[in-house]
Formats: structure tokens, sequence, C-alpha cells
């Protein structure tokens, strides 16, 4: 494929993101009305996790380091009720008309927590799998000032799941982004992390799914400052997991991984040299 094709098919997929995102918060607007967030947005994507989604977000605390937030749920697709459970709890729930994947609708999420006054963005899983106490654990850094983005590790700290291969592969794939980049990263796939909302409109995000690799490695190869605490991560407390067979997980995984450190350096490469030569001009 030539890359003027590839790049008519970037720009059309991008395209079709953005007019699903319009109806999106077109209909998030109907049902909800226009959203004034707190200064902290806790965004989840949910894909029919009716059964443990209501335990999830009646957890979140109201206030995390001392600053008020507001929960966001982002419905991808094929709604089975989940949106109607969060908004009965009192919180927030934006459905996109079509199921396109997890990255695609944190990147939704995203944007409306910048867009409606959203200081911080911090993110957790619908399935239960994630501490509601470790939300300020990683947004501490963020508000303190000495950092812009913060991934949570269950490496540093604990996770309950017996899967030697999933265990392995968080790993593999920390000791190869530390590799790549140059900064230690030990749990490259957590689904808890906090950052600066309008850091999210400095990144390319174009994966649909597997976004927590594109995310932080687009964040460290922009300058982030980039920090990791420990973080617990518990077995799912119902339904099954929608990334699949570890096999099939880790090949498409480690395509999105290496598919955005190419694309960055590309980036970096570009820069330095348009940098160099505008500095010969002169």
């Amino acid at each position: 494929m030539s890359l003027r094709v590839k790049s008519q098919e970037v720009a059309r997929r991008r395209s079709l993101d953005d007019l699903v995102d319009d109806v999106a918060i077109a209909g998030f607007a109907d049902a909800q009305g226009v959203p004034d967030l707190a200064p902290v947005a806790v965004v989840i994507a949910a894909y029919k996790e009716r059964d443990s989604i209501g335990a999830v977000v009646e957890s979140i605390p109201d206030a995390i380091c001392g600053l008020g937030v507001s929960v966001l749920v982002v419905v991808d697709g094929e709604d089975d009720g989940t949106a109607e459970i969060v908004r009965k709890a009192g919180h927030l729930a934006i459905v996109s008309p079509v199921n396109r994947g997890q990255g695609a609708a944190l990147r939704l999420g995203y944007r409306v927590a910048r867009e409606h006054g959203a200081t911080y963005v911090v993110t957790a899983d619908a399935d239960g799998q994630t501490d509601p106490h470790d939300l300020g654990v990683v947004l501490e850094p963020v508000v303190a000032g000495e950092a812009d983005f913060v991934n949570g590790s269950r490496r540093l700290g604990t996770t309950h799941s017996t899967g030697a291969m999933r265990n392995a592969g968080v790993l593999v794939f920390g000791k190869l982004i530390t590799l790549l980049t140059g900064t230690t990263v030990t749990d490259t796939a957590n689904p808890i992390r906090a950052m600066r909302a309008d850091l999210t409109a400095r990144l390319v995000l174009d994966e649909p799914q597997y976004q927590a690799s594109e995310l932080l490695i687009s964040a460290i190869m922009h300058g982030a400052r980039f920090a990791e605490r420990p973080v617990t991560m518990y077995a799912r407390t119902s339904g099954r997991s929608k990334k699949g067979g570890n096999v099939a997980y880790g090949y498409r995984y480690g395509k999105v991984f290496l598919r955005t450190w190419w694309r960055e350096l590309r980036r970096q490469r570009a820069e330095r040299s348009a940098t160099a030569g505008g500095g010969s001009a002169g």
C-alpha cells in the first residue's frame, strides 16, 4: 500500500470517527444536557457491562485529592442497559451509536472531559478489576505538579490475576517500552491512569483498540513528565473479558505497541529535521 493511499485511509477513518463522536455527543446533550464537569473526570469505557457497572460507579468517591469528581461512562455501542444504570445512579453516560473499541470510547471520553470543564482525567475499568482508592494514588502526582501523566502499575503493587501468560506479557512489554523510549515502565496496559485533560488534545490517538499503549507511548515520546504508582488489580467480578485469548490479544496489542512507537519516532525525526533546517536557514 502506498503512503498516499494509507494517508487517505487514515483521513477517512478520522472523519468517520469524528462523525460518530458528534452523533454520540448530540445524543448525550439530548439525554442529560450540556455537562459542567467537576475538576476531576473519571472516564470509564464500557461494553455490555450492565452486571458490573452499577457497583463500579457507586464505588467512586465524590472527591479525589480534595477535588470534586464527575463520573463519565462511555458506552461503546450496543447498549445493554449500562447507560440507564449509570444515569439512575446520578452519573453521566454517553452512548456511541456503533461499537468501535475501547480506544475509541476512551478518546470520546477524553474529548468530553476537556471540552466541558475537567482539569484532570482519571480512567478506570468497568468490570470491577480496579480499586477506587487507587484513583487518588495515580492522580496525586499530577495535582501536585510533579507529573503530567501517571500510570498505575500492578507490578509495583498487587495483581490477583493467576494467568501466567498475561502476567508474563506485562513484564515483556514493560521491558520493551523501557528499551525503546528510555523511560522505565513496568506496566504498559494498566487501566488506572491519570493525566491533565489538555494533554489528550496534544497527542495523536488513532487506535480503536489497545489504546493504553498508544496513549502511554505517545505521552512519553511527546515529552510528558511520566511517573508510575503501585495499584491493585482484581479478578473480574462478572462477565467475560472482551480481549480474547492471550495469544491473539498479545499479538494485536504488540502490533499497536510497535506501530505507535514507529509513528512517534518518525514524528520526532521529522521535527528534529525541520528544526535543523530552520536553524541552517538562519
